[in-house]
């Protein structure tokens, strides 16, 4: 049986928490066509953090929980949310790159696609994730962008309108697996937090960290920029989980400590 008392919507975390006999020494879930690892939480119960894609569907979905001697399923119901529209306007070569340009952005995007691919198979985070910075966030989650007129991909993280040279922090304990620039996040740090779970830091104006770097939750990993496709200084927190694009908000929801503007 899976205990969980929020509703659950598209671009959200969830933490389940799974009752199941004492004696079990492994239990696996699969949800939204995704395997989740489950791990034992700081009091011995088995947990799964869950990412509900920020484009998934409303409706019921299936988790299908193996580990006893009857696999069990849970319904999971996704309830329907609406995502805000915003216009701006930016360089137009960051809108539609040049096309000497096309191969340096399919070779980062492929480099990303990698990296969510290849989390470390083990629980790195152990505290409560923090934010970045101690600003609150400006831009909101899921939000569609026009730039220029052309409609884009939803926007898959939350924006801090931070000035520039603040320090940004580790959200959580994690390994380094990304410390360079790109060209539409400009410098960009990934953490990788184990078990599929990834913070991207973007849009730095300084990198203070390197690839195989530990990092605990409040290390500096750079400092706040206007690099890459921006309007001004800001940072640009993105999470994974398992592939999935959540809210980072979301995030401190369930598993951190919230920022007070959102307490």
């Amino acid at each position: 049986m899976i205990r969980t008392a929020r509703d659950i919507r598209p671009g959200e975390a969830v933490l389940l928490t799974i009752a199941t006999p004492a004696t079990l020494s492994r239990v696996s879930v699969r949800a939204f066509g995704r395997d989740w690892t489950v791990f034992r939480d700081d009091r011995g119960r088995w947990s799964v953090l869950v990412g509900i894609d920020l484009e998934t569907k409303p409706g019921v979905y299936s988790a299908a929980i193996a580990g006893g001697a009857a696999p069990m399923k849970y319904a999971l119901v996704v309830r329907p949310r609406t995502f805000r529209t915003r216009r701006l306007s930016v360089d137009p070569d960051l809108v539609n790159p040049p096309a000497d340009e096309r191969e340096r952005i399919d070779r980062e995007r492929r480099e990303l696609d990698r990296i969510w691919a290849s989390s470390a198979d083990e629980r790195l985070w152990t505290a409560a994730f923090v934010a970045p910075v101690p600003d609150p966030a400006n831009s909101a989650f899921g939000t569609r962008s026009i730039f220029n007129g052309e409609l884009r991909s939803p926007h898959a993280g939350a924006d801090f309108l931070s000035p520039a040279g603040r320090p940004v922090k580790a959200p959580n304990a994690g390994r380094v697996v990304l410390a360079a620039p790109r060209y539409f996040s400009g410098n960009t740090v990934v953490i990788d937090h184990g078990l599929g779970l990834f913070s991207l830091l973007a849009h730095l104006s300084e990198i203070e960290v390197k690839v195989g770097d530990r990092v605990a939750a409040g290390d500096v990993v750079g400092k706040v920029g206007a690099t890459g496709r921006v309007t001004g200084p800001h940072l640009h927190w993105a999470v994974r989980v398992n592939g999935a694009r959540v809210d980072p908000l979301s995030l401190l929801y369930v598993v951190g400590q919230r920022p007070a503007a959102q307490r």
